[in-house]
């Protein structure tokens, strides 16, 4: 087997120090990742909980409502509140390097990933691979909330394939309690043990060492800011050697047959100047369009639901991209694009776009309903989920996902690990 070099002599995945929540605290702590609560969710959750990582990841919640949320002033009270949860002993941090098994378990199923520092260098030059493009505004959110706090904060979901040795050693750790243990939202349990052993730190380094690629599943705009804030740190430091703690970001990587992908759904603000009959008819060109008395959750790939004017029906396309070597133009995300979303509703750059919204299966069926019946949406359209073994087809092939794809669930937690930048 061809041994895969480091990067720049460095480990894809390293053990480091991490700040963690004090025993006592850490349920109090845990909160949702930053972008998965709307500004209100975020606000209710901030005013119940005076010690949730919330404050730190969304601080606008401290202030105002209308208050501008990139205001230098929001990213300074992030700071000051990192900063009085260090001197409070809320957070401590670890006296070690070490890397972190990372269990999540919901409804009846558990995925265990690592945590570790990811190499930079690594995601610059498409190692770690990313499956989207990022939006310029949330980048930037991104990067001065990581200067501020001097910490990556929250961490990316990244994808490997699934490695024996790997699994021997997260078989071996879970075998003992927990160091923490934390139920977050919807009842999923977050379970972090530390893993500090030179055996298992070699194990670890050198399973990943081999792994040709690691790819994001959540958190591209958290990776591609990382990205920014080392290679602006690199320039500023005149003794950069390039182990420095900005070299690497924040991940926990789980192995490709423990993830769960459920369905990112779509709504259009309106028709495009069309009457509900006359979409109908257009959509007939393409699709064939049968009401449906239930809400129709796709059973397929290349199978739709559809909310329109208070009834439900089911697309089918009357024919489909042919196989080529390129497999995104068959992606049921890029069939309602090219066929829909673009020709008949108008929609431009799905990333820019403000008449479309994207809508995780955490708002289920009754999300979309609910935009629709109340006005805010014309029309919502149910997918189904994204195969993980075609988002790693795309990826490797050299291609990229439309934005919101995926829908990875359960979600990791904000605040139970942060990497310091010092």
């Amino acid at each position: 087997m061809t041994s895969i070099p480091k990067e720049n002599g460095r480990p894809l995945l390293k053990p480091f120090a991490a700040l963690r929540p004090a025993d006592d605290h850490a349920a109090e702590v845990a909160a949702p990742p930053y972008d998965v609560l709307n500004a209100e969710e975020t606000r209710a959750r901030a005013g119940e909980h005076p010690e949730s990582f919330i404050h730190v990841s969304r601080p606008e919640a401290d202030f105002p409502p209308g208050t501008d949320p990139y205001a230098p002033a929001v990213y300074a009270k992030a700071a000051e509140t990192m900063n009085r949860m260090i001197a409070s002993s809320v957070l401590v941090r670890d006296s070690a390097p070490a890397f972190y098994v990372y269990r999540l378990s919901a409804g009846g199923r558990t995925q265990t990933g690592i945590a570790g520092a990811a190499s930079v260098a690594a995601y610059d030059r498409g190692r770690i691979r990313r499956h989207e493009l990022t939006r310029p505004e949330k980048e930037d959110d991104r990067v001065r909330q990581i200067e501020a706090v001097n910490a990556h904060t929250g961490p990316v979901f990244l994808v490997h394939r699934s490695d024996a040795g790997v699994a021997a050693v997260t078989g071996r750790v879970q075998a003992r309690t927990p160091d923490q243990s934390v139920t977050g939202d919807n009842g999923v349990v977050h379970d972090i043990w530390v893993v500090n052993d030179t055996d298992s730190l070699d194990r670890l380094s050198r399973g990943f060492d081999a792994m040709e690629a690691l790819y994001i599943a959540d958190g591209h705009h958290r990776a591609a800011a990382a990205s920014r804030v080392a290679a602006s740190r690199r320039k500023a430091n005149p003794n950069h050697r390039g182990d420095e703690p900005y070299t690497s970001f924040l991940a926990v990587s789980f192995p490709d047959d423990e993830v769960r992908i459920l369905d990112y759904n779509r709504a259009v603000r309106d028709l495009n100047g069309l009457s509900a009959k006359g979409f109908l008819e257009a959509l007939g060109n393409g699709f064939t369009v049968d009401p449906d008395p239930e809400p129709p959750r796709p059973a397929r790939g290349h199978e739709f639901g559809m909310y329109l004017a208070g009834r439900w029906y089911r697309l089918s396309p009357k024919d489909l991209p042919a196989v080529e070597d390129d497999p995104a133009p068959r992606l049921d995300v890029n069939l309602l694009s090219s066929r829909v979303l673009g020709p008949i509703l108008g929609v431009g750059d799905p990333r820019t776009d403000e008449r479309l919204e994207f809508i995780g299966a955490n708002q289920g069926l009754e999300g979309l309903v609910r935009r629709v019946d109340d006005g805010s949406m014309a029309v919502a359209f149910v997918l189904h989920p994204t195969a993980l073994a075609d988002l790693i087809a795309v990826v490797d092939s050299g291609g990229l996902m439309p934005p919101k794809s995926t829908w990875f669930d359960p979600k990791l937690a904000d605040g139970l690990l942060s990497l310091v930048l010092d």
